[in-house]
């Protein structure tokens, strides 16, 4: 199988490696903050090249699926004759106050469910939140976390963790309100690309996060439930290592309270709970290994593989029966 991604959300294209496909990343695309591929985020996936979208354009290659994360790259793979899946990760309502958008939501939903009848395209959302937030599909395909690709969790620094990116122009969506109220004072390191935010980096690559997932007491998330998920790929990640959570009282967490993690009412209760964790490294070590169990049940590879086999099989239907064609199996 071939298949063709445009270069955006390096960990969930990292994923891809498990269908052990041939993969041509686009790279070089406006609008990012890196022209290439980022290896700080993720290494290439196994049996992946980066390429521009000239060298498909002129390259002649038949792709049996392209994979698209946003209605721009619908559009900037119009020229390809092929099987195309949308990937939603984010809710069109978050997407719309984060571009300050003046059209209607429920415009946006038909012109997307009229652009892919009329291409024959397949859409898939990364969680059922954001599924019913796009009104173009129900179909999920739940990102995934290899427990055995991450070293073993020792959690000696009494620091809290937490990831995430374009924090000040993010704050709402992060509930970043919320967490400062809750943390200011304590230890905590944020790692993520925020340039202006002294003293906070982005890992140096892959190895350097798992080390840090390994070192520290707790991962921390909070999300505004209008715009984000009650967890990301970090909280995937960190459970796989064996951290505990920290997260706020949301509809979509995964964490299951005093199990896998605590979840707070409020910032004194994050507060009460981080100071608790932070004393206390056989009860971070407990929640950890529940959490590492779940992501074993819930978020395998293995189920990312099945599913998303499952998608793009159903993407090359829809195709073929636009086109009259009969797909081989």
């Amino acid at each position: 199988m071939k298949l063709l991604v445009l270069n955006c959300h390096e960990a969930w294209i990292h994923q891809l490696g498990v269908l052990r496909a041939e993969l041509d990343i686009v790279v070089g695309l406006p609008g990012r903050y890196t022209r290439g591929w980022d290896q700080r985020m993720r290494p290439l996936p196994e049996g992946a090249r980066t390429v521009t979208l000239d060298d498909v354009r002129f390259g002649g290659v038949q792709y049996d699926c392209v994979i698209n994360h946003n209605i721009t790259d619908l559009l900037d793979t119009k020229f390809l004759d092929a099987p195309k899946l949308l990937v939603l990760h984010d809710m069109l309502e978050g997407r719309m106050a984060q571009q300050d958008a003046d059209f209607d939501a429920r415009e946006m939903r038909a012109v997307l469910n009229t652009y892919l009848a009329s291409v024959g395209g397949h859409a898939i959302a990364i969680s059922r939140s954001k599924a019913k937030s796009w009104g173009v599909t129900h179909v999920v395909v739940h990102n995934s976390a290899d427990p055995e690709a991450y070293l073993p969790y020792v959690g000696d620094l009494a620091c809290g963790l937490r990831v995430a990116n374009h924090v000040s122009s993010k704050r709402v969506f992060l509930a970043w309100d919320f967490h400062e109220a809750a943390l200011a004072g304590l230890p905590l390191r944020i790692v993520g690309h925020n340039p202006d935010l002294a003293g906070v980096d982005a890992a140096d690559d892959w190895d350097h996060l798992k080390r840090m997932l390994a070192s520290h007491r707790f991962l921390v998330h909070t999300a505004d439930p209008r715009f984000e998920d009650g967890y990301n790929m970090a909280v995937l990640e960190a459970m796989a290592a064996g951290m505990p959570i920290l997260t706020h009282r949301h509809p979509t967490t995964i964490v299951e309270h005093g199990v896998t993690g605590f979840v707070a009412e409020s910032p004194l209760e994050m507060r009460t709970y981080a100071e608790r964790l932070l004393a206390d490294e056989a009860l971070a070590h407990e929640l950890g290994a529940n959490g590492r169990r779940h992501i074993e049940r819930h978020f395998s590879p293995d189920r990312f593989r099945v599913e998303l086999g499952k998608a793009i099989q159903e993407a090359r239907k829809k195709w073929s029966r636009r086109r009259g064609r009969t797909i081989a199996r």
